[in-house]
């Protein structure tokens, strides 16, 4: 199965509205997986996936933004979860370690070196290699199930869903971090992170026609006492990106007829972009987060059966 609804030449949609509910291949009810925003935290989509792959829960549509694009685009290309785990382990170290100094300069002396929106303060290279060993030249052709990745236009703000191309700079556009990451060039638009239009794109499994849509978002657990400026920017980007987070299932669930089911994998601390060691716990933490909405998900697959 290809990746679904084409818009325009560059495979670029801002208003995305997909083909209207649709059965499964199978007649079943159709399942749609979101993997929000989340950094290194998005690990946890492999314990997701397990779980899925144990319960023999296949997935219809994946939408994947920033981190989360990872995990979506290997899952609708058919990875080995086994080996995608294996991968993980390892593909996140030394990622976001390395400056590129040129933007530094830019940054720190903007009228000596010039500054735009082009800069990123991380040296991209590895960035690059690990998605060139993860995806090569596939594209969202390749896709056994639609595929939809999540960016920003750096230009105008406006949420941006890519759905043709080949996949590595779909989603080296969709992790993007602003000013840390530069900005990448899809479709003739210079894109950044999803997650700063969209964190949790279920508007793209909605509008797909999916009946259940697992929703992966995660919660920043405040941090410690605040003793700097730094610190209480950290704090409250938490406690609105939580509350935002909340507030999307919501109302994702009385707006829309389709059942969004929130798999929030929680570890009781705050996690960042380097910290790796916490791999392991976060798959453990999201398959205990989807093995929580099991029940209720197959009550739910029962009904719209029906």
């Amino acid at each position: 199965m290809t990746a679904g609804p084409r818009t325009g030449g560059a495979g670029l949609a801002a208003g995305y509205a997909g083909p209207g509910p649709a059965r499964g291949r199978d007649g079943r009810p159709r399942v749609g997986l979101v993997i929000g925003s989340g950094g290194v935290k998005c690990a946890a989509a492999i314990g997701l996936w397990k779980v899925l792959a144990r319960e023999g829960i296949a997935v219809d549509a994946a939408v994947g933004c920033s981190g989360g694009s990872v995990y979506a685009a290997a899952i609708a290309l058919g990875f080995d979860v086994g080996e995608s785990e294996r991968r993980t382990l390892v593909m996140w170290r030394d990622l976001f370690t390395r400056l590129h100094y040129r933007s530094l300069l830019r940054a720190l002396m903007p009228r000596l070196f010039g500054f735009d929106e082009g800069v990123g303060l991380i040296d991209d290279r590895r960035v690059r290699l690990v998605l060139r060993e993860l995806f090569g030249d596939a594209t969202f052709a390749d896709a056994r199930v639609p595929l939809f990745i999540a960016a920003t236009d750096v230009a105008t703000g406006e949420k941006v869903t890519i759905t043709e191309g080949r996949l590595a700079d779909a989603v080296r556009a969709s992790i993007a971090l602003p000013l840390l990451l530069r900005p990448w060039p899809v479709g003739g638009r210079l894109l950044v992170d999803g997650g700063a239009s969209n964190p949790l794109p279920v508007d793209v499994a909605i509008r797909e026609g999916c009946d259940a849509i697992l929703a992966m978002g995660f919660e920043n657990h405040p941090h410690g006492p605040v003793r700097s400026f730094a610190g209480a920017v950290g704090r409250t980007t938490t406690i609105v990106q939580n509350h935002l987070l909340r507030a999307t299932f919501a109302f994702y669930n009385i707006a829309h007829h389709a059942e969004v089911v929130p798999v929030i994998p929680t570890l009781g601390r705050s996690i960042g972009l380097t910290d790796v060691h916490e791999i392991p716990a976060l798959i453990e933490a999201g398959a205990r987060a989807m093995e929580e909405q099991l029940p209720y998900l197959r009550r739910l697959l029962a009904a719209t059966a029906t």
